[in-house]
């Protein structure tokens, strides 16, 4: 995106102050009230004919990023994705690891050819991730997009940059491709590849949701329904947990004997109810 000057005004749109030339803002993009010397912000690429043209739509995804999107048409030459602008997006045959179908969706990378220089996109991915060492500590909070699951877990784009795995034990939602959420950083190995959890590093969510599940149960009759046989997403949507988590905070309670625990959920004790 950029934020160019009106120089001039024509029958067919605006020129922005682009530089060496100036820069084509057609008549359909042009924000009402626009006057010479107004600023604007636009995304800027090359159209059919090699020109620099500026829009005000705004693209799901620019130059050197990765990200989840859907086909819209496919010909002879490729595919071309929504990337939320009239003119579609280009991935040639050469950049698809498998034919490209229309109205599915593909993790791609967003970059600019270096033979024609108009901005196209890659589904080999993987040739685009840094390969700088991540500069991340355990504990420290990243972006991530989900990419493809994996017998492990889900394997993740962290920060527009790295390669990542969410291991299915740390997993306490649905996901799917093309998500995008905040992770955190287990560790990272010594290949570079990031290990993360959905859940921060080293603060005390067992001894901490034990309170809170304690808490629960006592304002609700001395009785809970889930137990271990609940699903993770239900364990999360009432307490924003991941079951891991809940599983550790029953048998921290259950140790203390302040929780019974039986087919049909956990009940307080005497002990727990005086708590």
């Amino acid at each position: 995106m950029n934020r160019l000057t009106v120089a001039r005004r024509a029958d067919h749109g605006l020129y922005l102050s682009g530089g060496p030339e100036d820069i084509l803002l057609p008549m359909k993009y042009v924000p009402e009230s626009t006057e010479i010397g107004d600023e604007i912000d636009v995304f800027v690429y090359l159209d059919s004919e090699e020109r620099l043209v500026a829009t005000t739509e705004t693209p799901k995804a620019q130059v050197g990023d990765f990200a989840w999107l859907r086909v819209a048409w496919v010909n002879n030459f490729g595919a071309f994705l929504d990337w939320g602008l009239t003119k579609d997006l280009f991935v040639p045959f050469r950049e698809q690891k498998m034919k490209m179908q229309k109205d599915r969706s593909y993790l791609v990378h967003v970059h600019l050819d270096p033979e024609t220089y108009r901005i196209m996109a890659s589904a080999k991915v993987e040739r685009y991730l840094s390969e700088d060492y991540p500069p991340f500590h355990g504990g420290d909070a990243v972006d991530c997009l989900i990419w493809q699951k994996t017998d492990l877990g889900f394997k993740v784009i962290v920060d527009n940059r790295f390669q990542g795995l969410l291991f299915d034990d740390e997993i306490f939602r649905q996901l799917h491709s093309g998500d995008r959420l905040t992770a955190y950083v287990k560790q990272v190995r010594p290949d570079g590849k990031i290990d993360l959890s959905l859940q921060k590093k080293g603060q005390k969510a067992v001894v901490d949701f034990s309170d809170v599940l304690l808490q629960h149960l006592q304002t609700n009759g001395g009785f809970t329904p889930h137990g271990d046989k609940s699903p993770a997403e239900e364990i999360y949507a009432l307490f924003g947990v991941s079951k891991k988590v809940f599983k550790k905070a029953v048998g921290d309670l259950y140790r203390r004997r302040l929780i019974t625990i039986g087919d049909d959920g956990l009940r307080l004790t005497t002990e727990g109810a005086a708590q």
